[in-house]
């Protein structure tokens, strides 16, 4: 007489499903979790230094930014960087600053961008009408 039934074991099994939804949460959790912010252009430009440097998105309306390269090279636009000559440069001013008269242009020169050329862009922003004109700069180091 046999009393006790031997149940046949199974071999154990991993269970796919149930690992791919918990790498799914995961993935979530870390999506949610990390922050995000803005990226610096993509272009290198070695910033001059200054004591009155201000923190970028200090103000409310974003300026319109023109790039000067180390070799002299201008580009227009936050986003998009467009590259432009200085004639071609003279009249896209001349068309922002007839949509917005308050446009306020900021300059980002590499400082060993020629001086000749930060001068056209601001002979040009005059000429356009352009009343306000920063550059943007790096923290002096602190002694």
């Amino acid at each position: 007489m046999r009393f006790f039934i031997r149940k046949r074991r199974q071999p154990p099994a991993i269970i796919i499903v149930a690992l791919i939804d918990v790498l799914i949460v995961v993935l979530i959790f870390l999506m949610v979790t990390t922050t995000f912010k803005k990226r610096l252009p993509a272009l290198k430009l070695a910033l001059p230094e200054s004591s009155q440097a201000t923190k970028p998105g200090a103000s409310e309306v974003p300026p319109l930014v023109v790039f000067i390269e180390e070799d002299g090279a201008l580009r227009l636009g936050e986003e998009e960087k467009t590259p432009v000559t200085p004639d071609g440069l003279k009249t896209e001013l001349m068309a922002a600053a007839a949509k917005n008269p308050q446009l306020k242009l900021t300059l980002s020169a590499d400082k060993k961008a020629p001086f000749g050329q930060i001068v056209r862009v601001m002979d040009a922003a005059k000429e356009a009408g352009i009343k306000t004109i920063s550059a943007f700069t790096k923290e002096a180091a602190k002694p």
